[in-house]
């Protein structure tokens, strides 16, 4: 296993507004290891959202390298971008986008018909809890089951790569739990490198290491000695 999933160097990203030009990212520097469980803080505008966008290969930086193991991510067009994203990458986001004419099973099942080692819909399902809602349709589930069938959606394909937007922004606090529980353990179950993006500081007691960004920059890291059930967090 290679000793990084991701090395990031110098890596900028720049907007052009009437107001003038905007430095998302500010030349960026991070080294991500295999499997490791990574929570991004940070207030809005930070830059958070656009540094995960360029981890999932949903955006290309205006300047530095992003190499995912030894291949630089930044000078794939967007077809070798789909690609990528495609074979290796799994998102969760904090709205579900559920397709509401499809039952639980389905909506994960459109994803494996199209990654290239799959594992059985089923058992995705099952990792996240919900084996015996297979059959039920978006609107015969909660929040928090919507969710966790997201989840199963996004690691289905067996994701190098697990990028979570604030999974649980649109839940309650006993419902998010559940949804974290479901994060961490099909995280540890397919070895994926995973980053979770919150405004909710409780929750990076559960990541392996903690990075807190501000103006387009990291500005802060910090590694938990251990890392801390989701169960046990309070919110």
């Amino acid at each position: 296993m290679p000793a990084r999933a991701f090395s990031l160097r110098g890596v900028t990203k720049r907007y052009t507004t009437g107001a003038g030009e905007v430095r998302a990212l500010d030349g960026v520097d991070l080294d991500l290891a295999p499997g490791e469980f990574v929570v991004l803080l940070g207030p809005s505008g930070s830059g958070k959202s656009t540094l995960l966008n360029v981890l999932g290969g949903l955006d290309s930086p205006t300047a530095g390298r992003v190499l995912f193991h030894d291949h630089d991510l930044a000078t794939d067009d967007e077809t070798a971008r789909t690609a990528y994203r495609r074979d290796h990458v799994g998102f969760v986001f904090q709205f579900y986008n559920l397709l509401p004419a499809l039952t639980a099973l389905e909506n994960v099942a459109i994803v494996a018909e199209i990654a290239p080692e799959p594992m059985p819909s089923e058992e995705a399902l099952a990792l996240v809890g919900l084996a015996d809602r297979a059959g039920h349709f978006p609107a015969e589930l909660s929040g928090g089951e919507q969710q966790r069938v997201a989840v199963a959606r996004a690691i289905v394909k067996r994701p190098a790569v697990l990028l979570c937007d604030e999974p649980t922004g649109a839940l309650d606090a006993r419902t998010g739990v559940v949804v974290l529980e479901a994060i961490a353990r099909v995280a540890t179950a397919v070895g994926a490198t995973t980053v979770l993006i919150t405004h909710n500081a409780c929750i990076a007691a559960m990541a392996d290491r903690v990075l807190t960004m501000s103006d387009g920059r990291i500005v802060a890291e910090r590694t938990n000695p251990t890392r801390a059930a989701p169960s046990s967090l309070r919110w």
